[in-house]
């Protein structure tokens, strides 16, 4: 399914891809089935499945090049590289979808948090594991829409205290209500500064700290994480838990790791670098 594509096919798939994006990021309903029917003329006899898996490598692509994408194509790696040329060259005239992205970035999440079930909230975490960041690409469009849409103080606020309330679920679930009365929203009562967000406990007593990372879009969305962060992590790995919170604005859910953020991340980019004479 991933073999190459000529140029026109990726064309006339990018601007389906991004017709279904400006839907999206508007908070507008539309049938993806349609869209790929309406492209389908477009191609060299692709089945369906390929249509598919390379829809999911343009959002592949958008990743690499920090932009939000569709949640419902999950990514796939190992895209054409053609792709991610003609995709960077179109991003270059879509002001469009940039408005489009930053409006969506910048609102808040009000999704009753009442109404979320723990007890199916808990999945597994990405079988690609692809929580890296991207690595700048020369020549071409490189923003950090991914990142800015995970420094929403809404998203942010929103996912910590659903992973707070979870704590509190999984401990009284386990007959320690005692325990789960100890629980401290650290970053809130204490300041971002701690490495981590939230102390809880595991059912010895022991302590548990957490990091919450927060997104509206997709599991497969990369994470971003402080020097702080990252070494406290490395000191405190036993005790240390990622929760992963995603897919905000519909249905949350949440996936769990434990251990230094070197090792759980399958790779890990640094993107920024501060400079002193």
């Amino acid at each position: 399914m991933n073999e190459d594509w000529s140029g026109e096919e990726i064309e006339a798939t990018v601007t389906s891809y991004f017709e279904m994006l400006k839907l999206e990021l508007a908070g507008l309903s539309y049938n993806k089935s349609q869209f790929r029917r309406e492209l389908k003329p477009f191609l060299n006899n692709r089945t369906e499945g390929a249509i598919e898996f390379k829809l999911c490598n343009v959002s592949s692509a958008l990743i690499s090049l920090g932009y939000n994408y569709i949640v419902g194509y999950k990514p796939r790696g190992h895209y054409q590289e053609l792709l991610r040329e003609i995709l960077a060259e179109r991003l270059k005239k879509s002001d469009q979808l940039e408005t489009l992205i930053q409006s969506y970035n910048k609102k808040e999440v009000t999704i009753d948090k009442d109404v979320v079930g723990f007890e199916k909230m808990v999945v597994e975490p990405p079988s690609t594991n692809l929580i890296k960041e991207s690595l700048p690409v020369y020549g071409t469009v490189q923003r950090d829409y991914l990142k800015q849409e995970q420094q929403n103080r809404s998203t942010g606020l929103f996912g910590e205290e659903l992973a707070l309330n979870y704590e509190k679920w999984r401990l009284e679930k386990l007959g320690e209500p005692r325990l789960a009365r100890q629980i401290e929203w650290v970053s809130k009562e204490r300041g971002d500064g701690a490495g981590y967000d939230i102390l809880s406990k595991n059912r010895d007593g022991t302590d548990r700290f957490i990091e919450v990372k927060s997104t509206t879009l997709g599991k497969e969305t990369p994470i971003f994480f402080t020097k702080r962060e990252s070494e406290f992590s490395s000191l405190n790995e036993k005790q240390f838990h990622l929760y992963r919170l995603f897919n905000l604005r519909k249905k949350p859910n949440m996936f769990q790791l434990n251990g230094a953020l070197g090792s759980i991340c399958s790779k890990i980019e640094p993107l920024n670098f501060r400079g002193y004479f």
